[in-house]
């Protein structure tokens, strides 16, 4: 196995108000879990997912169906157009307030995703600290500073951040590329993070609650979620959103899949080819994404391969009634 073992004693959470996260990579499985123990702990869910935040993109986000939002309430969802940046900051705040609201209402507050930075500025002692990273979009700016020239990569950074531009000359192409890059994977500016340094304490204790499975199984999930997609209306959802003016000039639209499809949109890439590149940048980031949950602490973890549906809904329902007893509601 090429993730933490199953760990079955909770930590001490001392006097701060705990929570629960569950986390692990794309198509692991959380959603049904998540929902299933929403039910059974009185919680509303909080989603950490940088895509599901936006508005018209449903199918290619793997957007929880508003008949299941009705059983479960859900937060963080649909909390912004595909042209609005939408910060680490913007979610910090909706998530807090969130989490005010849940427990005014005597509820649970459960917090489901697969975005460690999201997670990494809320409970964590630094936002500046592991700032993400995507070879992909790195390459990207590289390979369009070798065809516009420097000048250009740097008037894109003046753009979107111009406090880094005036810091950086227009000819070091790396610290440009880079300031892009946690443009484009965060959707804040760098100055912005790296000037708020030590974050402001949430006060919350957080359990995190991780699933995984053997990689070639996970792998074959993601292909198997993306072929769906495909047949079942992300190519016309990237084509509404292109011609509704919501195309690939924000970074919404820069995930993967959707700008696959923009490529494929533009008659740059076949469907089939599509789809692959999808495949292939998902799988790249279920990667990166255990790589990062890998250092969050608390954690017990899970292989959802070696336990039924049944078993592995009651061993998690068990260890997070365990971090959040004393507590139902209240300040």
């Amino acid at each position: 196995m090429d993730f933490p073992g199953e760990n079955t004693e909770t930590p001490s959470r001392g006097e701060r108000q705990p929570v629960v996260a569950l986390i692990g990579p794309t198509a692991v499985g959380k959603t049904a879990l998540s929902l299933e123990l929403a039910l059974r702990l009185g919680a509303e869910i909080i989603s950490v997912d940088s895509r599901q935040v936006y508005r018209y993109m449903d199918v290619g986000t793997d957007k929880i169906a508003a008949s299941e939002r009705r059983r479960v309430p859900h937060h963080a969802v649909d909390v912004a157009d595909p042209d609005e940046v939408f910060t680490v900051s913007d979610f910090v705040s909706l998530a807090l307030g969130a989490v005010r609201r849940i427990r005014a209402r005597g509820r649970v507050p459960l917090f489901v995703g697969g975005t460690p930075f999201y997670y990494n500025a809320l409970f964590h002692a630094a936002m500046n600290v592991s700032l993400p990273h995507d070879p992909e979009v790195r390459r990207r700016y590289e390979e369009r500073a070798a065809l516009e020239g420097p000048p250009a990569l740097h008037a894109r950074l003046a753009e979107v951040d111009a406090v880094t531009a005036n810091r950086l000359h227009p000819n070091d192409v790396r610290r440009v590329v880079r300031a892009l890059e946690i443009w484009d994977l965060t959707g804040t500016p760098p100055s912005r993070l790296y000037a708020e340094g030590e974050k402001a304490d949430s006060g919350l204790s957080v359990l995190y609650v991780g699933l995984n499975r053997p990689r070639p199984e996970l792998f074959e999930r993601i292909a198997e979620r993306a072929r769906h997609q495909f047949a079942s209306g992300y190519p016309e959802e990237v084509s509404w959103l292109i011609e509704h003016g919501f195309d690939e000039r924000f970074p919404s639209m820069q995930g993967f899949g959707y700008r696959e499809l923009a490529a494929w949109y533009r008659g740059r890439l076949s469907l089939d080819e599509a789809l692959e590149g999808d495949i292939s940048r998902t799988r790249a980031f279920c990667r990166r994404q255990m790589t990062w949950f890998g250092k969050f602490e608390p954690a017990l973890w899970y292989d959802t391969s070696a336990l039924s549906a049944l078993e592995l809904e009651r061993r998690v329902r068990e260890a997070a009634s365990r971090h959040l007893e004393g507590w139902r509601g209240g300040a």
